[in-house]
């Protein structure tokens, strides 16, 4: 098991400089982050955002440039972290000298007059973040998402709601005050899950109630067969987008 302050000490496996790699290109073809921009991660406490933010925080130490990170973590009231999870979190911020934050609030949101599916939790985890965002004169939020949900996102939208159409890597809001960034949109889930398996990291995501039923979940094995037909079945899709066409922000 490797240690995050090895990797912070320079002490860098090649996978993981490739894994940095690709997430750097993503951010560079997209002109995501700029000298002395402040970005807020998007943290579940999943392999994904922290995976993100180890990548982030070992990119900032290389680059000439400087940018300032922050962390927010969502603490959901029906799934709390435990405590000593929670110390794990914020030992491996401090680590990466990264300001970490985490804030209480209710997965179930009285607003949805009892309903409940993956749109409305992913607009709730949003507005908390915007709002966060704005009261701290943040306009990056960076989000954890990779290839495959930009994949798997774009055959929900082709297959279910005759759209071709996906997650962007910058998504513009309020007429640009605000941008969702999403700097892995090119690395592929299986390179953060040896992230997640061989560097110590404290995992710590709660629960999802359709975590192992929604339709995302469904469609992995799907794109993993055709994975099998021919290995780059992600990137051909990603690359159908034309997301690398798309003007900068």
């Amino acid at each position: 098991m490797i240690e995050v302050s090895d990797l912070l000490e320079g002490k860098i496996p090649p996978w993981v400089r490739r894994f940095v790699k690709y997430t750097g290109r993503g951010i560079n073809h997209h002109s995501m982050i700029r000298e002395n921009d402040s970005v807020l991660i998007s943290v579940s406490g999943g392999k994904d955002s922290l995976a993100l933010s180890l990548a982030l925080a070992l990119r900032k130490r290389w680059l000439p440039i400087d940018y300032q990170l922050k962390a927010l973590h969502i603490d959901w009231a029906e799934y709390p972290i435990p405590d000593d999870k929670m110390e794990e979190l914020q030992e491996f911020f401090r680590e990466l000298n990264i300001p970490f934050e985490t804030t209480r609030s209710h997965m179930f949101a009285t607003g949805f007059k009892g309903k409940f599916n993956c749109y409305l939790c992913s607009r709730n985890r949003r507005r908390i973040l915007f709002e966060y965002a704005r009261d701290h004169d943040i306009s990056l939020i960076a989000m954890g998402h990779h290839m495959d949900d930009i994949v798997e996102t774009t055959l929900i939208n082709l297959c279910f709601r005759a759209k071709f159409e996906s997650m962007k890597p910058v998504q513009e809001f309020f007429g640009g005050k605000l941008h969702v960034i999403r700097p892995m949109c090119e690395v592929r889930e299986s390179k953060i899950e040896k992230i997640a398996r061989e560097v110590r990291m404290p995992v710590a995501k709660a629960p999802c109630p359709y975590d192992k039923t929604n339709i995302r979940s469904q469609l992995k094995p799907i794109v993993s067969k055709l994975s099998s037909l021919d290995r780059y079945t992600r990137e051909h899709i990603y690359d159908a987008l034309n997301y690398t066409k798309d003007e900068p922000k």
